[in-house]
């Protein structure tokens, strides 16, 4: 076990390392952004709008992650008719997937507010949408606060996907350093150590915050 090298190399590591959360995080917010939107849709009375909400998400969830990153970067260039940069594509590609089980997170989570608080923000004369947003909303999330923290240890995870494009991420720099070294061993071991560093800090963030909050 050559550990001088992991040493030598451990700056470019945590380079792609950062490479990796940055894309997680901005992943994870659009994510939620665009899975809220979903999950609303989805429970919406109109028929029409809700089987639109369940068919992408089926749509999403039902196909492989990296299969919607290569539509990303090598099929949204040629609608487009101009390049799409790594990063970006990967963001995209990443907030897309992460929606959709979103999307089912939050729904789960604003179902499982209790309907007498609906009825009672009516009864004292708040609207529709600001019960949804000052009473349901609030409620939901730290309801599926746990959930969510699962889904950005999933993303962090499946980031090691977009070395397929390029994308200097942990997995890509580990892969680089690899090919460069030959000694795959010690720089995949390397790696697979940082990745657990970060979902064990993940898992500890989210259990203070559940803590904090007294998520049940």
């Amino acid at each position: 076990m050559d550990f001088d090298l992991i040493r030598q190399n451990l700056p470019f590591l945590l380079q792609g390392a950062g490479m990796t959360l940055k894309i997680t995080a901005l992943s994870l917010f659009f994510g939620v952004l665009l899975g809220t939107l979903v999950a609303l849709a989805r429970l919406a009375p109109l028929k029409w709008l809700s089987a639109l909400a369940l068919a992408y998400i089926e749509l999403v969830r039902g196909t492989p992650l990296l299969v919607q990153i290569f539509l990303i970067f090598f099929g949204l260039p040629q609608l487009l008719q101009q390049p799409i940069n790594e990063f970006l594509a990967g963001v995209i590609a990443f907030s897309i997937n992460s929606s959709a089980y979103v999307a089912e997170i939050v729904r789960s989570g604003i179902q499982g507010v209790a309907r007498g608080q609906t009825e009672a923000s009516l009864s004292i004369g708040f609207s529709p949408t600001e019960t949804l947003r000052y009473i349901v909303l609030p409620q939901a999330f730290t309801r599926v606060l746990p959930p969510l923290v699962n889904e950005a240890i999933s993303l962090l995870k499946n980031s090691s996907l977009l070395s397929a494009i390029a994308i200097v991420e942990l997995t890509r720099s580990g892969q680089l350093v690899a090919s460069r070294t030959y000694k795959p061993f010690e720089m995949y071991l390397a790696v697979s150590v940082i990745y657990l560093l970060m979902t064990l800090l993940l898992s500890f963030v989210a259990r203070r915050m559940e803590a904090r909050w007294q998520v049940r």
